[in-house]
């Protein structure tokens, strides 16, 4: 057995306590399975057995993501929520959670323009990027999508390293590089794939984006660039007006349900998989497909959204290319609903890296 990381040991260590081993058998594999100091104290074999098991790979939260809109539709709180819902039900403990710095305004300049990052940083936007924002300007929303952008930058690199990482905040897909739209001030996974390549860490990144709304400022930051693929699947008849050709867009009528959700997007990601062959695939795993999402009207249930991440996640892991998600939208009428939208994302992804770490046993 070759063991790649502590992460991936503490990984295969689960899949034998779950294969229901005797506890002599157990330790007897721990040898080849995890690292000395692991298995020969009696409380880390409680922390790992008396509660759930630490990630696999890292999440990316700061607990200034908020983006301080106060009452709005954008409920910027879920960023918040989604970080204490992982840590109390022990999805996560906080050695899983790893804090990013800001981006530089060098790494934003890889992507916008330096007229908009200087309308960012000084709260010099007009009223017609406010309109077209659709979200109030604040220091404190500077700080939040600098700090976004520096988390999806880690989170690629996370994932390069670990398979998976997700970042508690970003998508924000719908940032064109000379102005924002639609709640996002900044696109962050350009910007992290634009640095990624910028350090020479990767060539080529595949986009799958699954939020309700097209992509429209990933296309067409984009649009002529042959080593990023970007992939849209979302509801035709809603936001935004304009939907610059994304390589490959899956335009969906109203009130698609999960069957035919799934029997579309999954052939489209594996043929993208097989004849683009990204270095990595960043997620937008947008939960406003989701059937009681205020701004959205497709009909998929949680459990179709669930089986929406892991199907992607292990087509993507099965080819051995790493991925990074972000959250993108999500505006259920009870922000509960997003949250465990978000929450079951992360979980998908441990389920698929904890059968991987299981078939290679």
């Amino acid at each position: 057995m070759v063991v790649r990381s502590e992460a991936r040991n503490l990984s295969v260590l689960r899949s034998m306590h779950n294969s229901q081993l005797s506890l002599s058998r157990l330790i007897e594999r721990c040898n080849t399975a995890v690292p000395a100091h692991l298995h020969r104290s009696d409380s880390i074999y409680i922390m790992c057995f008396g509660h759930p098991f630490m990630l696999p790979f890292k999440l990316v939260y700061h607990p200034r993501y908020d983006l301080n809109l106060g009452a709005h539709v954008f409920p910027s709180q879920k960023f918040r929520l989604l970080y204490e819902l992982v840590l109390r039900e022990k999805i996560a403990t906080p050695d899983d959670i790893v804090q990013p710095d800001r981006a530089s305004d060098e790494d934003l300049l890889l992507v916008h323009t330096p007229e908009w990052v200087n309308k960012l940083k000084n709260g010099t936007l007009t009223a017609s990027d406010i309109m077209k924002l659709e979200v109030p300007y604040s220091p404190e929303l500077a700080e939040a999508v600098w700090l976004a952008a520096g988390g999806t930058i880690l989170a690629g690199r996370l994932a390069l390293r670990d398979g998976f990482a997700s970042n508690l905040t970003g998508g924000f897909h719908h940032a064109y590089a000379n102005h924002g739209e639609g709640f996002c001030a900044i696109h962050d996974v350009a910007i992290a794939i634009r640095r990624l390549q910028k350090d020479m860490l990767i060539k080529k990144a595949l986009v799958v984006d699954t939020d309700v709304h097209h992509g429209n400022g990933t296309a067409h930051i984009f649009r002529k660039d042959d080593s990023v693929f970007t992939l849209s699947i979302h509801q035709q008849h809603n936001y935004p007006a304009d939907k610059p050709p994304s390589k490959l867009d899956i335009d969906l009528e109203d009130g698609v349900e999960d069957e035919e959700y799934l029997s579309v997007l999954l052939p489209a990601v594996e043929k993208s998989l097989d004849e683009f062959r990204p270095d990595i695939l960043f997620y937008v795993g947008g939960a406003d497909p989701f059937c009681e999402d205020q701004l959205g009207g497709l009909r998929l249930t949680k459990a179709g959204l669930k089986a929406r991440d892991k199907r992607v996640f292990q087509l993507a892991r099965a080819r051995a290319i790493p991925v990074a998600t972000t959250l993108a939208g999500g505006y259920a009428r009870h922000v509960e609903d997003t949250i465990r939208i978000h929450a079951n994302t992360i979980i998908a992804a441990k389920e698929v890296t904890d059968e991987i770490a299981s078939r290679s046993m």
